[in-house]
C-alpha cells in the first residue's frame, strides 16, 4: 500500500502521542508537525524525527491527511481549514465544542470531499474489541470513568472530556440513540462541570448509567454489561475482562449457580491510539471503516 503523507496541527499531550504512532507506522510517512507555540513544536519534531513547520498552511501543502489534535474551541476553524486544503482529516474527540459546530465540519467535509474521521479511541481498546462479539442485547449499564484533576481541556466539562468514550461505546453496544436522558453535574476546580452522572433509558428497555469525574484521588474505566445470556465486566485501563455466561436451558431456582460459567476475556496486544490510526490510515486507502465517522462523532 502507497505510504499515506501526514501530519498533526497541535502537538500538545495528544498531539504529540499522534506524532509518536504515525512516526512509527509503516503505513505513513509523517511529514511534519505544526502547532501555534513553534518551541514545542520543534521539541516534538526532534523527537520523532520529522519537520516542524512554521504554519498550517504550509504543513498542508505537503500532506494528504492530518491529524487535528489542537484544544477542543479550535477543532471547527483547524478542521475546515484542513478540509478546504483538500486533505483527510482525523479530529480529536470531542469533534466539536458545539453541535451547531460539529454540523459545519461535517459540511466542510462535504464540501471538500474528503474523509472526516473522529479519534474516538475507546473503541480500539483491546478489551472492548474482545468483549464487543459478546454484548447482545444488554438491558442494564453502569459505567465508571474516573481521573485525577490535571490543567488541561478545561475549555469542556467532563462529559466531553471523559464521559464520552463510555457514551460511544453505550451507543454501539445498544445500537440505537436514547429516548431518555436525565443528568446533574457540578464543578469542583475549574468553571466547567468537573462530576457528573448521567441516566440514559432506550426504547428496548435498556438503561445505562454512567458518571464521570476529573476530581478523582483513582484512576478508573469500567464498563458492566448485564444482558439475559450474561454479564460483562471491563476494566479498559488494565486492558481486561471477564465474562459470565448464563445457560438459561440449566437454571434452576434451587441451583442458580450451576447454570453459570465464568471466563477471562482475552483481548490481543496492541495500544489503542495505533489500531485507531492504522484503521484511519487503511480506510483512506478503501480497506475498512476506519475510526468513528464524522457522523457518529457529531
Amino acid at each position: 500500500m502507497e505510504r499515506v503523507r501526514v501530519g498533526v496541527i497541535g502537538v500538545g499531550v495528544w498531539g504529540e502521542k499522534h506524532a509518536r504512532v504515525y512516526a512509527g507506522l509503516a503505513e505513513c510517512a509523517l511529514v511534519g508537525v505544526f502547532d501555534r507555540r513553534p518551541a514545542v513544536a520543534q521539541e516534538v519534531a526532534a523527537r520523532h524525527g520529522t519537520r516542524a513547520f512554521d504554519s498550517a498552511e504550509a504543513l498542508l501543502a505537503e500532506v494528504e491527511a492530518v491529524s487535528v489534535a489542537v484544544p477542543t474551541v479550535s477543532h471547527r476553524e483547524v478542521a475546515e481549514q484542513v478540509l478546504q486544503a483538500g486533505a483527510h482529516v482525523l479530529v480529536e474527540k470531542p469533534m466539536a465544542d458545539t453541535v451547531e459546530a460539529a454540523d459545519a465540519i461535517l459540511r466542510a467535509a462535504a464540501r471538500a470531499r474528503r474523509t472526516l474521521q473522529v479519534g474516538q479511541v475507546e473503541r480500539f481498546n483491546p478489551v472492548w474489541l474482545a468483549a464487543r462479539p459478546r454484548i447482545a442485547h444488554p438491558k442494564f449499564i453502569e459505567g465508571h470513568r474516573l481521573a485525577p484533576f490535571q490543567p488541561r481541556s478545561l475549555d469542556i466539562d467532563v462529559v466531553g472530556d471523559l464521559m464520552i468514550h463510555d457514551l460511544d461505546l453505550v451507543l454501539q453496544a445498544v445500537g440505537s440513540a436514547p429516548e431518555s436522558v436525565s443528568a446533574g453535574g457540578i464543578a469542583v476546580l475549574s468553571s466547567n462541570e468537573d462530576i457528573a452522572n448521567a441516566r440514559l433509558e432506550f426504547a428496548d428497555g435498556c438503561v445505562a448509567n454512567l458518571t464521570a469525574s476529573r476530581v478523582s484521588a483513582e484512576r478508573v474505566r469500567k464498563l458492566r454489561f448485564f444482558q439475559k445470556t450474561g454479564y460483562l465486566s471491563l476494566d479498559l485501563a488494565a486492558k481486561s475482562g471477564e465474562h459470565v455466561a448464563v445457560d438459561v436451558a440449566r437454571l434452576r431456582p434451587e441451583q442458580p449457580l450451576a447454570a453459570l460459567s465464568r471466563s477471562a476475556l482475552r483481548p490481543e496486544a496492541g495500544e489503542p491510539l495505533a489500531l485507531q490510526l492504522r484503521a484511519f490510515l487503511a480506510s483512506l486507502r478503501g480497506q475498512g471503516e476506519g475510526a468513528a465517522s464524522g457522523w457518529e462523532g457529531r
